[in-house]
Protein backbone atom coordinates (compact mmCIF):
# COMPACT_ATOMS: atom_id res chain seq x y z
CA UNK A 1 0.00 0.00 0.00
CA UNK A 2 2.89 2.36 0.72
CA UNK A 3 4.29 2.09 -2.79
CA UNK A 4 0.78 2.38 -4.22
CA UNK A 5 0.21 5.67 -2.39
CA UNK A 6 3.54 7.06 -3.62
CA UNK A 7 2.86 5.88 -7.18
CA UNK A 8 -0.51 7.64 -7.11
CA UNK A 9 1.09 10.93 -6.03
CA UNK A 10 3.81 10.67 -8.68
CA UNK A 11 1.33 9.78 -11.39
CA UNK A 12 -0.68 12.91 -10.63
CA UNK A 13 2.27 15.26 -10.24
CA UNK A 14 2.98 17.77 -12.96
CA UNK A 15 6.55 18.44 -11.85
CA UNK A 16 8.23 16.36 -9.14
CA UNK A 17 11.62 17.04 -7.59
CA UNK A 18 13.69 14.36 -5.83
CA UNK A 19 15.80 15.31 -2.81
CA UNK A 20 18.30 12.71 -1.61
CA UNK A 21 20.44 12.27 1.47
CA UNK A 22 22.86 9.72 2.83
CA UNK A 23 20.15 7.12 3.35
CA UNK A 24 19.84 6.39 -0.36
CA UNK A 25 23.54 5.56 -0.59
CA UNK A 26 23.87 3.44 2.56
CA UNK A 27 22.18 0.71 0.52
CA UNK A 28 25.29 0.84 -1.71
CA UNK A 29 27.56 0.38 1.32
CA UNK A 30 28.49 4.06 1.67
CA UNK A 31 28.47 5.11 5.34
CA UNK A 32 26.36 8.03 6.45
CA UNK A 33 27.80 10.93 8.42
CA UNK A 34 26.28 11.17 11.87
CA UNK A 35 24.92 7.83 13.03
CA UNK A 36 26.94 5.47 15.25
CA UNK A 37 29.50 3.92 12.92
CA UNK A 38 29.11 6.81 10.49
CA UNK A 39 31.98 8.79 9.00
CA UNK A 40 32.26 11.42 11.72
CA UNK A 41 32.21 8.83 14.52
CA UNK A 42 35.41 7.34 13.06
CA UNK A 43 37.35 10.49 12.19
CA UNK A 44 37.08 14.18 12.87
CA UNK A 45 36.17 16.40 9.93
CA UNK A 46 38.86 18.71 8.61
CA UNK A 47 37.42 22.20 8.51
CA UNK A 48 37.88 24.35 5.44
CA UNK A 49 39.93 26.91 7.35
CA UNK A 50 42.23 24.14 8.61
CA UNK A 51 42.71 22.83 5.08
CA UNK A 52 43.60 26.26 3.70
CA UNK A 53 45.81 27.23 6.64
CA UNK A 54 47.83 24.09 7.34
CA UNK A 55 49.97 21.96 5.05
CA UNK A 56 49.72 19.11 7.56
CA UNK A 57 45.92 19.24 7.40
CA UNK A 58 46.02 19.28 3.61
CA UNK A 59 48.31 16.26 3.68
CA UNK A 60 45.93 14.48 6.03
CA UNK A 61 42.95 15.35 3.84
CA UNK A 62 44.62 14.02 0.70
CA UNK A 63 45.73 10.88 2.55
CA UNK A 64 42.09 10.23 3.41
CA UNK A 65 41.19 10.70 -0.26
CA UNK A 66 43.75 8.28 -1.65
CA UNK A 67 43.25 5.72 1.12
CA UNK A 68 39.45 6.03 0.67
CA UNK A 69 39.12 6.44 4.43
CA UNK A 70 35.70 8.07 4.27
CA UNK A 71 34.36 5.44 1.87
CA UNK A 72 32.50 7.97 -0.26
CA UNK A 73 33.74 6.75 -3.63
CA UNK A 74 34.07 3.44 -5.42
CA UNK A 75 30.57 2.09 -4.76
CA UNK A 76 27.94 1.22 -7.34
CA UNK A 77 24.43 2.65 -7.67
CA UNK A 78 21.66 0.66 -6.04
CA UNK A 79 18.00 0.14 -6.85
CA UNK A 80 17.10 3.48 -5.28
CA UNK A 81 19.50 5.39 -7.52
CA UNK A 82 18.29 3.50 -10.57
CA UNK A 83 14.69 4.27 -9.69
CA UNK A 84 15.46 7.98 -9.45
CA UNK A 85 17.22 7.83 -12.83
CA UNK A 86 14.16 6.16 -14.28
CA UNK A 87 11.88 8.89 -12.89
CA UNK A 88 14.04 11.49 -14.63
CA UNK A 89 14.06 9.47 -17.86
CA UNK A 90 10.27 9.10 -17.77
CA UNK A 91 9.82 12.83 -17.27
CA UNK A 92 8.21 12.23 -13.87
CA UNK A 93 10.87 14.30 -12.09
CA UNK A 94 12.65 17.41 -13.29
CA UNK A 95 15.81 17.18 -11.21
CA UNK A 96 17.62 15.53 -8.33
CA UNK A 97 18.79 17.74 -5.48
CA UNK A 98 21.33 15.80 -3.42
CA UNK A 99 23.27 16.21 -0.21
CA UNK A 100 25.50 13.32 -1.25
CA UNK A 101 29.02 13.60 -2.68
CA UNK A 102 29.36 10.09 -4.13
CA UNK A 103 28.45 10.74 -7.81
CA UNK A 104 26.06 7.77 -7.75
CA UNK A 105 23.17 9.64 -9.33
CA UNK A 106 25.33 10.39 -12.37
CA UNK A 107 26.66 6.82 -12.35
CA UNK A 108 23.09 5.52 -12.40
CA UNK A 109 22.31 7.45 -15.57
CA UNK A 110 20.94 10.81 -14.43
CA UNK A 111 22.35 13.50 -16.75
CA UNK A 112 24.83 15.71 -14.89
CA UNK A 113 22.82 18.83 -15.64
CA UNK A 114 19.84 17.32 -13.82
CA UNK A 115 21.82 16.68 -10.60
CA UNK A 116 22.13 19.61 -8.19
CA UNK A 117 24.92 18.83 -5.72
CA UNK A 118 24.54 20.95 -2.59
CA UNK A 119 27.59 19.52 -0.85
CA UNK A 120 29.81 19.01 -3.86
CA UNK A 121 31.37 15.86 -5.26
CA UNK A 122 34.14 13.66 -3.87
CA UNK A 123 34.98 11.96 -7.18
CA UNK A 124 37.12 14.81 -8.53
CA UNK A 125 39.09 17.85 -7.35
CA UNK A 126 38.92 21.56 -8.11
CA UNK A 127 41.20 24.54 -7.77
CA UNK A 128 39.96 26.77 -4.97
CA UNK A 129 40.97 29.84 -6.97
CA UNK A 130 40.22 29.30 -10.67
CA UNK A 131 37.84 26.29 -10.29
CA UNK A 132 39.74 24.15 -12.83
CA UNK A 133 38.75 20.50 -12.54
CA UNK A 134 41.27 17.70 -11.89
CA UNK A 135 40.72 13.97 -11.80
CA UNK A 136 41.76 12.42 -8.49
CA UNK A 137 44.02 9.72 -9.93
CA UNK A 138 45.96 12.33 -11.91
CA UNK A 139 47.06 13.80 -8.56
CA UNK A 140 48.20 10.57 -6.92
CA UNK A 141 51.86 10.89 -7.96
CA UNK A 142 52.09 14.30 -6.29
CA UNK A 143 50.63 12.90 -3.07
CA UNK A 144 53.00 9.93 -3.14
CA UNK A 145 55.92 12.34 -3.61
CA UNK A 146 54.65 14.45 -0.67
CA UNK A 147 54.34 17.50 -2.92
CA UNK A 148 51.98 20.38 -2.30
CA UNK A 149 48.98 19.71 -4.58
CA UNK A 150 48.33 22.95 -6.43
CA UNK A 151 46.80 24.09 -9.69
CA UNK A 152 48.96 23.83 -12.83
CA UNK A 153 47.38 27.01 -14.20
CA UNK A 154 47.16 29.50 -11.33
CA UNK A 155 49.00 27.86 -8.43
CA UNK A 156 45.91 27.78 -6.23
CA UNK A 157 45.30 24.98 -3.74
CA UNK A 158 43.50 21.89 -5.05
CA UNK A 159 40.84 20.22 -2.93
CA UNK A 160 38.23 17.59 -3.55
CA UNK A 161 35.10 19.23 -4.92
CA UNK A 162 33.19 18.59 -1.70
CA UNK A 163 31.89 21.38 0.52
CA UNK A 164 33.78 21.10 3.82
CA UNK A 165 32.65 22.33 7.21
CA UNK A 166 33.25 26.06 7.28
CA UNK A 167 33.23 26.37 3.50
CA UNK A 168 30.49 28.54 1.96
CA UNK A 169 27.61 26.72 0.33
CA UNK A 170 27.73 26.91 -3.48
CA UNK A 171 25.57 29.90 -4.41
CA UNK A 172 24.59 28.74 -7.90
CA UNK A 173 23.54 25.27 -6.75
CA UNK A 174 21.52 26.68 -3.85
CA UNK A 175 19.83 29.10 -6.23
CA UNK A 176 18.97 26.26 -8.64
CA UNK A 177 17.73 24.05 -5.82
CA UNK A 178 15.53 26.81 -4.41
CA UNK A 179 14.07 27.49 -7.85
CA UNK A 180 13.30 23.79 -8.33
CA UNK A 181 11.65 23.60 -4.90
CA UNK A 182 9.51 26.64 -5.68
CA UNK A 183 8.45 25.31 -9.10
CA UNK A 184 7.54 21.73 -8.20
CA UNK A 185 4.19 20.34 -7.13
CA UNK A 186 5.65 17.22 -5.48
CA UNK A 187 8.82 17.21 -3.38
CA UNK A 188 10.07 13.67 -2.76
CA UNK A 189 12.65 13.22 0.01
CA UNK A 190 14.64 9.98 -0.12
CA UNK A 191 16.97 9.08 2.74
CA UNK A 192 17.56 12.40 4.46
CA UNK A 193 17.28 13.06 8.19
CA UNK A 194 16.52 16.70 7.26
CA UNK A 195 18.73 18.21 9.96
CA UNK A 196 21.50 19.84 7.89
CA UNK A 197 20.63 23.38 6.87
CA UNK A 198 20.25 25.25 4.59
CA UNK A 199 19.57 22.14 2.48
CA UNK A 200 16.97 20.82 4.93
CA UNK A 201 14.92 23.98 4.44
CA UNK A 202 14.08 23.10 0.85
CA UNK A 203 11.18 20.72 1.62
CA UNK A 204 9.38 23.50 3.48
CA UNK A 205 10.13 25.94 0.66
CA UNK A 206 8.26 23.57 -1.64
CA UNK A 207 5.50 22.99 0.91
CA UNK A 208 4.87 26.71 1.36
CA UNK A 209 4.45 27.03 -2.42
CA UNK A 210 1.72 24.41 -2.33
CA UNK A 211 3.70 21.29 -3.28
CA UNK A 212 2.90 17.93 -1.76
CA UNK A 213 5.67 16.56 0.43
CA UNK A 214 6.67 12.88 0.62
CA UNK A 215 9.39 11.61 2.96
CA UNK A 216 10.87 8.12 2.56
CA UNK A 217 13.41 7.53 5.32
CA UNK A 218 14.17 4.68 7.68
CA UNK A 219 13.87 6.94 10.74
CA UNK A 220 11.36 9.69 11.56
CA UNK A 221 12.33 13.28 10.72
CA UNK A 222 11.36 16.62 12.22
CA UNK A 223 9.33 17.43 9.11
CA UNK A 224 7.15 14.31 9.14
CA UNK A 225 4.23 16.31 10.55
CA UNK A 226 4.21 18.53 7.45
CA UNK A 227 4.32 15.67 4.94
CA UNK A 228 1.42 14.32 2.91
CA UNK A 229 3.00 10.85 3.00
CA UNK A 230 5.71 9.41 5.26
CA UNK A 231 7.21 5.98 4.59
CA UNK A 232 9.68 4.61 7.15
CA UNK A 233 11.06 2.02 4.76
CA UNK A 234 14.08 0.97 2.72
CA UNK A 235 14.41 3.18 -0.35
CA UNK A 236 15.47 0.61 -2.96
CA UNK A 237 12.58 -1.84 -2.50
CA UNK A 238 10.04 0.97 -2.00
CA UNK A 239 11.04 2.84 -5.14
CA UNK A 240 11.30 -0.37 -7.19
CA UNK A 241 7.71 -1.26 -6.26
CA UNK A 242 6.58 2.30 -6.95
CA UNK A 243 8.11 2.28 -10.43
CA UNK A 244 6.48 -1.05 -11.23
CA UNK A 245 3.11 0.52 -10.44
CA UNK A 246 3.89 3.59 -12.55
CA UNK A 247 4.96 1.69 -15.68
Amino acid sequence: MDAQALAHLLANARRAVVFTGAGISTESGIPDFRSPGGVWSKMKPIYFQEFVGSRDKRREAWTRVFNKTAGWTGASPNAGHRAVARLIEMGRASSVITQNVDNLHQDSGVPSDRVIELHGNASYAKCLDCQRRYEIEDLRARWEADEEIVCDVCGGLLKTATISFGQPMPEYEMMRATAEAEACDLFLVLGSSLVVYPAAGLPMTARRRGAQLVIVNREPTELDGYADLVLNAEIGPTMTQTLALLN
